[in-house]
């Protein structure tokens, strides 16, 4: 999966350090990040090095985290920044990238862009929030206010009868592949019971024998998902909800076919219910 990246670790305490010439910049500009992919998807970011040369006075540069010996840094500007050799990307392209340590980087890193760009003011009093140079918050110097990274739940889950599985395609969305049920925690429910709401709104099943199965950090949503495995209970009928979903059907085990992105909890759920229940040799 996307943060599957070998012996390497993001580090995401925050311990501000100052940037070496080989620390990787991260630039975004209207949700895209300014990077270089070549013919063979493989990524690379500015290095500081690089952008010193043309600095701007009103530029700021915000510790973001390391990964193995390398630090990762956020480029705040007023302006956009352009660097000979790079272009803006959409984030949907970085699926395919490689190597997958700064593919992670790039998502975690959008995942953080995200969180300052929307949280310039307090939403208690209006005044300018400042950044807390001991932890990674905003603090207003007026009231006190403290806005901490934004995660927010959600949940992946295959529900499944046999050995078929409910498969979907979301409605208005980037990504055209089929996935599995998803659906955000909403306040006071267990994660369970977002299991069992977020499946009786999107095709109308109840589920039963919930199997939690692992996480997965989501940056292309600031989201943590959560995978489960459910059975289905009762009517099999599908009554699909229009505005999520464009498709939603029963799909036999042999029948799946799986996105050749292994990046994904949804593809691994996928992958684990076929290598269980398909009958092929």
């Amino acid at each position: 999966m996307i943060q599957d990246i070998g012996v390497e670790q993001l580090k995401n305490e925050y311990h501000p350090k100052p940037p070496k010439d080989e620390s990787r910049i991260m630039i975004f500009d209207a949700g895209k990040l300014l990077c270089r992919i070549n013919e063979e998807m493989q990524i690379a970011y500015p290095k500081y090095g690089e952008w010193r040369k043309n600095k701007a006075d009103e530029e700021t540069l915000i510790y973001l985290f390391s990964i193995g010996e390398e630090t990762y840094y956020l480029l705040y500007s007023p302006q956009k920044t352009e660097i000979e050799g790079y272009v803006y990307e959409k984030m949907f392209r970085l699926r395919r990238t490689f190597p997958e340590r700064e593919r992670f980087a790039g998502v975690s890193a959008y995942h953080l862009y995200t969180w300052y760009e929307n949280n310039h003011f307090c939403g208690k009093c209006g005044k300018e929030l400042l950044r807390n140079e001991n932890e990674r918050k905003l603090q207003c110097p007026e009231c006190g206010n403290e806005v901490f990274p934004r995660i927010n739940p959600a949940v992946i889950v295959a529900v499944s009868h046999g050995d078929e599985l409910i498969l979907t395609k979301y409605a208005g969305r980037e990504y055209k592949k089929y996935a599995l049920i998803a659906g955000f925690a909403e306040f006071g429910e267990t994660i369970e019971q977002t299991v069992q709401r977020e499946v009786m709104e999107e095709v109308g099943i109840r589920v039963k024998n919930l199997r939690y199965y692992k996480s997965q950090p989501w940056g292309f949503s600031g989201s943590l998902l959560f995978g489960f495995f459910a059975e289905a209970e009762g009517d099999l009928t599908i009554y699909r909800q229009e505005d999520e979903l464009a498709e939603a059907m029963w799909v036999p085990a042999e029948e799946i076919v799986l996105d050749i992105e292994e990046i994904s909890l949804t593809r691994e759920m996928m992958q684990v219910f076929q290598k269980e229940h398909c009958k092929k040799e």
